[in-house]
């Protein structure tokens, strides 16, 4: 519902560490899920980046960012940090590293945009039934996923992968070196690719085929099951107030995303552009089928999250403003705002970091065609925003055949919602009504209404976990959520670019496919 002055605040109070891959989000959050003004750290950092595709971090240099963070909101809180009653976690879905038996880092934290997996994932994609492996995991064999990195790992460094202990998430690495012990969340664990998501545990069968074993991973869990009271000694001294306090295991950040926003039902789909892109469905139920081109996760051990990812988003923005040197936002969005759809003679393939959702082309590369001596930058940008809209819309078409009932799209994220042009670009596209939420940092939020709600402060969640709960009948349901403009389709608009997005089929096919 926004935000809340301190000294309104309402007990108890979370703490909510959000680790994205661009930025890290430190806050507190109320009973209400009200932010408290002031009381959030937010740090910027890179992930580092090598010629032939990697994407990586140095895990131990993100934990101090981590500690430094709550160092400092909890300095800023003063003697409110008394009412904190739980510690909550989202981390980025699909990053990787190894450890070896002192659960020390032999390897960097791989993000899911590293795609130095790409072959690996080819020649799996030529060894297993990838129907059945999707149909199970929720996952396609791609550079995305635990698979394909760990054939990579393999053969690339064979040294360090046969000295690593155990294979974890960042979300897990915090653990370990807060509690000096593993879990992983089934959030976190259902981002893998080696998760039987309607079994809830790991696919014995992809396991037994990459020959990894299971005390090679993290024992499961869920939010249910906090730790309390064990931190190490270290960090039980520098922070005293959150020794006693539920520290709830990490999940997704894009499942958080989804809860705080409110969309957390099966008729509202959000849609979030940062730097990359998603488009998600959650809802509660004892399984699903997986559809094809899409994949499937958790956001708990009773909600599914069902979806589609684009790795461009933001990034698009930022590298064409960049490269083409384009005025400030202000001007920018105002000349977009002017255009008319599709009236560029563009057709963009947007895939600088190749394709995710709905192909899964991880070798994909972007296109421009159609450019003459007349064509503007301006006009380069537009064509490769409503590309971008584009895929959101093929991910649409899709999850509308497994949730006709969703008909309400809620939007986030900064580049979308800092851009009027764009979101009516993707309710012309839709042809739906977009709601922008009001909830600011709706990932952050997420977390810390997942834990309130484990926390009993919105009524008893249902004991039996496969169990569908009614729709505000207890948990999470009854938290109140704030939205801001709607934008609403145009028919003309939509004619229009429906054709268009058949033109860009049509390029990806001969770029792509052939």
């Amino acid at each position: 519902m926004g935000s809340v002055a301190s000294n309104r605040a309402q007990a108890p109070l979370v703490l909510s560490l959000d680790v994205g891959s661009s930025s890290l989000r430190v806050s507190l959050y109320d009973r209400n899920g009200d932010s408290l003004e002031g009381s959030e750290c937010r740090t910027e950092y890179h992930l580092d980046t090598t010629p032939d595709g990697g994407v990586e971090k140095d895990p131990e240099e993100l934990f101090g960012i981590v500690v430094d963070a709550i160092d400092q909101v909890l300095q800023a809180a003063g003697e409110q940090a008394q009412e904190i009653k739980g510690v909550a976690i989202d981390t980025f879905w699909h990053s990787l590293m190894g450890v070896d038996k002192n659960y020390q880092p032999l390897t960097p934290l791989f993000s899911w945009a590293d795609t130095r997996s790409a072959a690996a994932a080819e020649q799996l994609r030529r060894e297993l039934d990838v129907k059945a492996i999707h149909s199970r995991t929720g996952c396609l064999i791609h550079p995305t996923y635990f698979p394909a990195k760990l054939r990579w790992l393999a053969t690339s460094q064979p040294v360090i992968y046969r000295r690593v202990t155990r294979w974890l998430s960042f979300g897990e690495y915090l653990y370990l070196k807060l509690f000096n012990e593993c879990e992983v969340s089934i959030s976190m664990a259902s981002g893998t690719g080696l998760l039987d998501q309607n079994k809830r545990d790991w696919d014995a069968e992809l396991l037994e085929f990459l020959k990894v074993t299971p005390d090679q991973l993290s024992p499961l869990g869920d939010v249910d099951k906090p730790q309390t009271g064990r931190l190490k000694e270290e960090f039980a001294r520098r922070w005293p107030i959150l020794t006693e306090v539920p520290w709830f295991p990490a999940i997704g950040d894009g499942a958080a995303g989804n809860l705080g926003s409110g969309c957390f039902s099966a008729d509202r789909i959000a849609v979030m552009v940062g730097t990359s892109g998603a488009m998600r469905v959650c809802f509660a139920a004892d399984k699903v089928e997986v559809p094809e081109g899409l994949w499937c996760y958790h956001a708990d051990w009773r909600r599914f999250v069902i979806g589609g990812a684009l790795s461009e988003g933001g990034n698009f923005f930022a590298w064409t403003r960049q490269t083409f040197q384009l005025p400030e936002l202000g001007e920018v969005e105002q000349e977009l705002g002017k255009m008319e759809p599709d009236g560029h003679g563009l057709t963009v393939l947007p895939f600088l970091t190749g394709e995710r959702s709905p192909g899964w082309v991880a070798e994909a590369r972007a296109a421009i065609v159609g450019l003459s001596l007349s064509t503007q930058p301006i006009e380069i940008l537009r064509a490769g925003i409503e590309s971008i809209a584009y895929r959101f819309g093929l991910v649409h078409q899709i999850l509308e055949k497994c949730t006709p009932e969703a008909k309400q799209i809620v939007a986030s994220g900064g580049a979308l919602l800092h851009s009027p042009a764009w979101m009516q670009i993707l309710a012309d596209v839709l042809n739906r009504p977009v709601v922008a939420s009001a909830e600011g940092e709706t990932t952050s939020r997420g977390a810390a209404l997942l834990a309130l709600e484990q926390l009993g402060v919105f009524g008893p969640v249902n004991a039996d976990k496969t169990a569908t709960p009614a729709l505000g009948g207890a948990g999470i349901e009854r938290a109140s959520f704030d939205f801001g403009q709607t934008f609403y389709p145009n028919a003309a608009r939509h004619t229009r670019y429906a054709a268009a997005m058949q033109r860009q089929q049509e390029l990806y096919k001969k770029l792509v496919m052939s």
